[in-house]
């Protein structure tokens, strides 16, 4: 998972600091999560999705398949 996010952002030519204002946490807690040091909280792990328009599920590593699922009307 940690390499996902890593190269979604690398993507988009963002720096970790970029990323870290962007989640309003600083550029070394980013850094963290990058290398596995922290896990991702569920908060950050939906912005990060949402950001990079992916599925949650892409960034856990559970599918290869970045798109995400269709919005259900629950």
């Amino acid at each position: 998972m940690y390499t996902k996010i890593r190269d979604l952002r690398e993507d988009k030519d963002l720096t970790q600091q970029q990323m870290a204002d962007l989640l309003h946490i600083t550029q070394t807690t980013y850094s963290r999560y990058e290398n596995g040091i922290l896990d991702l909280p569920s908060a950050v792990l939906i912005k990060l999705a949402n950001f990079h328009n992916v599925s949650v599920d892409y960034i856990l590593g559970q599918t290869t398949i970045p798109k995400r699922y269709p919005p259900t009307n629950d």
